[in-house]
């Protein structure tokens, strides 16, 4: 899951007031590189609800996936059905292992009919996937490379606004843009050449240019979390599948990463076994942390629940309504003890020297009821066998 991260300092972080995530280097969050914050992140968040703000994601590794065969050669191996989309085509998709457990989650966007694919997913995750790709060419005429561009989303603008309009006019090349439909703030991404970066930024927040604000990943984290989109490293693990984060999966009007109608693909197995028979065992969750405590979780931090540990904290940060807020991948038969008996969870968040625990308390956490699966689907599975078992008997 974890591949060679790259040295990679955005130029966004010589910007006035510009401030990376303490330790980033070592964090589990995908954070290195850019900036966490401006100064004042709380400010940044609520901006991004009065009229918008742009968010510096450069970190993030591209690939460039072209050639006659693109859309087969990844409808093949990805978790999305691809080999039938139009230019303009933006949603997720996941690279799985034989068991079905995640090994790289990428946004994906087609831009032509070339066609011309790109794949962006975190720093971390960007050699074994480029890789994993390249090992799997073959006699397919596809040509698979990184590509040199920097993301830049911006948050909360309205829906006539497109920032590749207004960088274009500015004689900025813009590769790809793309409108992600997540349940939080509007999001739209565009992809720039990474030596255009501190240009096009300037460019959508300047007084001149689109007028928006400047706002650092943290802010893009905290809509993150409450989209109940997990980054990889911090919210998920070496065991999980995609149905434990119920927003993966395509439903109705949300594309998801994983496509429930498609042909074969590594891992489809568990995929269609889980969804024709059975549940997760566990579920991402929302998280409302205690922020009365004394002491703030940290991700990787153990959920409890009764005395035993039936998860753990993965992404966690203030956000200027909600106070301290969290993803937790959860063991669903705690949840629903939860929530039959009107509890809470607590998670021990702990202080650390030298690598040793030196103290530990209990913080409390509430699971927010929006954030469960409200339609897991029928199982369509589990009704036939109910069935044949009732002629049997």
């Amino acid at each position: 899951m974890i591949g060679c991260v790259h040295t990679y300092r955005s130029p966004l972080l010589s910007f006035r007031g510009a401030t990376e995530l303490p330790d980033a280097a070592t964090s589990l969050f995908d954070a290195s590189g850019v900036p966490w914050h401006y100064g004042d992140p709380l400010r940044e968040q609520r901006l991004i609800a009065r009229g918008g703000a742009v968010v510096d994601r450069s970190h993030r590794g591209v690939v460039r996936v072209t050639g006659p065969d693109a859309a087969a050669f990844l409808n093949n191996l990805l978790s999305q059905k691809l080999d039938d989309v139009e230019p303009g085509f933006s949603a997720a998709t996941l690279d799985l292992d034989v068991q079905g457990r995640i090994l790289h989650h990428a946004d994906i966007s087609l831009i032509d009919a070339a066609p011309t694919f790109y794949l962006d997913l975190p720093s971390y995750s960007l050699d074994s996937f480029k890789d994993f790709l390249t090992k799997m060419v073959f006699w397919s005429e596809v040509t698979v490379e990184e590509a040199d561009l920097g993301i830049l989303t911006v948050l909360g603008a309205p829906s006539s606004f497109s920032p590749s309009e207004i960088l274009r006019s500015a004689d900025i090349d813009v590769a790809f843009e793309r409108t992600v439909p997540w349940s939080a703030a509007r999001r739209i991404d565009v992809a720039v050449p990474r030596a255009d970066l501190a240009t096009a930024y300037k460019t959508l927040t300047s007084a001149d240019g689109a007028g928006l604000e400047r706002a650092g990943l943290m802010a893009f984290t905290a809509e993150r979390i409450k989209a109940l989109e997990p980054e990889l490293r911090v919210d998920l693990d070496d065991k999980s599948i995609p149905h434990e984060a119920h927003t993966l999966i395509r439903r109705g009007d949300n594309l998801g990463a994983v496509h429930l109608e498609k042909g074969c693909y590594r891992g489809q197995e568990t995929v269609a076994r889980v969804e024709n028979l059975g549940r997760s065992p566990r579920l991402l969750v929302l998280l409302h942390i205690d922020g009365s405590a004394p002491l703030e979780p940290q991700p990787g931090d153990p959920v409890v629940f009764g005395g035993r540990t039936v998860g753990q904290v993965g992404s966690i940060v203030h956000d200027c309504d909600y106070g301290p807020i969290a993803l937790a991948l959860v063991k669903r038969s705690a949840l629903n003890q939860v929530l039959e008996m009107g509890e809470q969870l607590e998670v021990i968040a702990a202080v650390r020297a030298d690598g040793e625990i030196t103290q530990e308390i209990n913080v409390s956490a509430t699971v927010d009821p929006d954030s469960l699966p409200k339609d897991e689907g029928e199982r369509a599975g589990r009704v036939a066998v109910d069935k044949l078992r009732g002629r049997t008997n």
